[in-house]
């Protein structure tokens, strides 16, 4: 097996782990609706559960949700033999992190039908809806990887210039 390899199972591996923590910690600490205010008027970890998907969108659909993350998988498996931790870094690092997202999501899905969010957040007076360690990977994975393909593409029409 290539070192890219190792380091991929690997950092995917920490991520689904401190997903998986994280929100073990929220159910076995916390009742569902309980919130601590960690800073007044803008963070709190409040224990909620979602059936659904971002904001809450399609509600109660997991056979949707299983059959969205195989299609990402058979994305993710095409994805990875472009990973080069040299020469495309930033691609690499969002592969990574949106398999970690998609697999700490998924493991909730799988497991209870439902996904445990705790991350909650009051922007500007409005309640952001409430998220996860995984939704991170995800959303932080899908900005890297957006952003690198824009700057690919503005690199490959300047050298065609």
């Amino acid at each position: 097996m290539k070192t890219k390899h190792y380091i991929i199972i690997i950092s995917v591996l920490l991520l689904i782990a401190l997903d998986q923590i994280t929100k073990q910690f929220i159910v076995k600490t916390m009742d569902i609706g309980q919130h601590y205010t960690v800073i007044n008027n803008f963070f709190l970890i409040s224990s909620h559960r979602n059936t659904g998907g971002a904001w809450g969108i399609l509600t109660g659909q997991m056979t949707i949700f299983y059959f969205i993350t195989l299609v990402a998988f058979v994305l993710f498996y095409y994805l990875i033999k472009e990973v080069d931790f040299n020469l495309k870094k930033l691609y690499s690092f969002a592969v990574i992190l949106l398999i970690a997202g998609a697999i700490g999501n998924f493991i909730d899905r799988l497991l209870f039908q439902e996904v445990v969010d705790f991350l909650d957040f009051y922007i500007f007076g409005y309640d952001f809806p409430i998220f996860n360690v995984a939704d991170i990977c995800l959303v932080i994975g899908m900005v890297l990887f957006t952003y690198d393909i824009i700057m690919e593409d503005i690199i490959h029409a300047r050298n065609k210039d």
